[in-house]
């Protein structure tokens, strides 16, 4: 691991920390290392404080590229990537984040099997402590006298509990991009496990989350458990979608062929219920199609008049409970299309490969976006979609989704487990009158792009740097 040093002159000013950093590699054939940069709010963010401001990233190498890169001493200007064991960052990854924090932050266990706290969890426990420890000692390596650190999401919550010890001259702040478990879920956790992860947490100077929601029930769980938040400031960041990227990325010409090749596989004349999202458990994709299913039960009218565009790309495949999620969720659009399709029509359009331009082109065209997930720190397909489309969209939204507290008022908002009700939400979106759906898509549109990720950023950062110090 790497060893800590004084604070030096000559260190970053702003550092964030996050398991996935900016730029991954790729060993080709020849040897040679391709980088391949990424996107995002973080990304966004870091650009607009501008190239003078002293910023590093610290980030994992999560690939055997990237730890080639790291053995080579190949990086890029502003990143510090650590090369963690591979088995330890799977068990931290893995086997705590992934499986126990994301799990409890989501509510997803079926407690009357899980979860099992055990010596194996123990044994992936440590390795998430060691997995903490490396960054917390990289940023106090790195990280010049008083600069602003912000950490990112719960596979760093130990972070700045470690970091605070190493030096307390830091600003540090964290941010969840997840929701927070209500007191009762959170208490699922062991006694000694709970506090560390909340003490570690208020290591921190400022933690901030993504609705008021979310940070109110960290306060009372660290109320209920260490006794409260020990002076530490609590923030609401609500993120945004970036529209100018959105809307000059879904005009170009790789966006126009997949508007081809979808409207054909739609159908003319149809309507279109769209969902972009990633096969995780929280998502709900499942429920999505049996309400689409119960729609064309109770409303057979749009039989041959509606499409459902589910895209449903692969996440977390080495875990076997998403794998399997994502079978059923082939399973179940495969059911709907054997027993409601025709000639001309297929109910479900179902694509589990990942492609950006197809979403978007997707987001187009969509009459309704459905985004029903059973818990979301946020959801930003609810905030882009009204951005992107043609025509304007009705929006059919969770009540447990984050967007929620920004958007709900004119979504159509439905209870994530009711079919009957969702079914239900899905006619009144598609019968909705095309004056009001546009009208309501305009007023989505200025609450999703409150906060775009640049301020998002921005916002986090002066707030940390503005905080009084004993």
């Amino acid at each position: 691991m790497a060893s800590t040093r004084g604070a030096a002159a000559e260190g970053a000013q702003v550092l964030v920390a996050s398991n996935r950093g900016p730029v991954s590699y790729q060993v080709r054939e020849d040897g040679s290392l391709h980088a391949r940069r990424g996107g995002g709010g973080l990304v966004s963010g870091l650009s607009a404080i501008g190239p003078d401001a002293g910023a590093l990233w610290v980030c994992s190498a999560l690939t055997d590229g990237d730890r080639e890169a790291v053995r080579r001493g190949v990086g890029e200007d502003g990143v510090r990537m650590l090369a963690v064991p591979a088995d330890v960052h799977a068990d931290a990854y893995n086997g705590i984040a992934n499986s126990v924090l994301w799990f409890i932050h989501h509510l997803l266990y079926q407690t009357p099997l899980e979860p099992v706290f055990d010596a194996e969890f123990r044994r992936q426990w440590a390795s998430y402590e060691t997995y903490n420890r490396a960054f917390a000692e990289a940023l106090a390596e790195e990280a010049a006298e008083g600069a602003a650190v912000l950490v990112q999401d719960y596979h760093l919550c130990l972070v700045p509990g470690m970091l605070r010890e190493l030096r307390p001259d830091l600003r540090i702040g964290h941010f969840s991009h997840t929701p927070w478990a209500p007191v009762d879920y959170f208490a699922l956790l062991p006694t000694d496990i709970r506090a560390q992860l909340l003490r570690g947490m208020l290591g921190a100077d400022r933690l901030g989350f993504l609705t008021r929601r979310w940070a109110d029930a960290f306060t009372a769980c660290s109320t209920e458990f260490v006794g409260g938040l020990d002076g530490t400031e609590i923030g609401v960041h609500g993120l945004g979608a970036d529209a100018d990227f959105l809307r000059a990325r879904s005009h170009e010409n790789d966006v126009e062929e997949r508007i081809v090749a979808l409207r054909e596989e739609i159908g003319e004349g149809r309507k279109a219920i769209v969902r972009v999202d990633r096969t995780e458990l929280s998502k709900n994709i499942v429920r999505g199609l049996l309400a689409y299913r119960q729609l064309l039960d109770d409303r057979p009218e749009w039989r041959e008049r509606v499409v459902h565009v589910a895209f449903a790309y692969p996440s977390r495949q080495d875990l076997a409970v998403y794998r399997d999620y994502t079978a059923e969720v082939q399973r179940v659009a495969r059911e709907i299309n054997e027993r409601y399709g025709t000639a001309g029509w297929t109910p479900v359009v179902l694509h589990v490969k990942d492609d950006f331009a197809r979403s978007l082109a997707a987001y187009r065209l969509a009459d309704v976006a459905l985004v029903n997930p059973v818990r979301d720190g946020m959801n930003l397909v609810a905030k882009e979609v009204p951005i992107v489309s043609d025509q304007g969209c009705a929006l059919v939204l969770s009540r447990e989704a984050g967007a929620y507290w920004e958007l709900g008022e004119d979504a159509i908002v439905v209870n994530p487990y009711d079919i009957l009700e969702t079914a239900r939400a899905l006619h009144e979106a598609l019968t909705m009158a095309p004056e009001e759906r546009v009208a309501r898509a305009k007023r989505l549109t200025e609450a999703a792009t409150a906060l775009p990720p640049a301020r998002w950023f921005l916002e986090q950062l002066q707030a940390l740097q503005s905080l009084q110090r004993d």
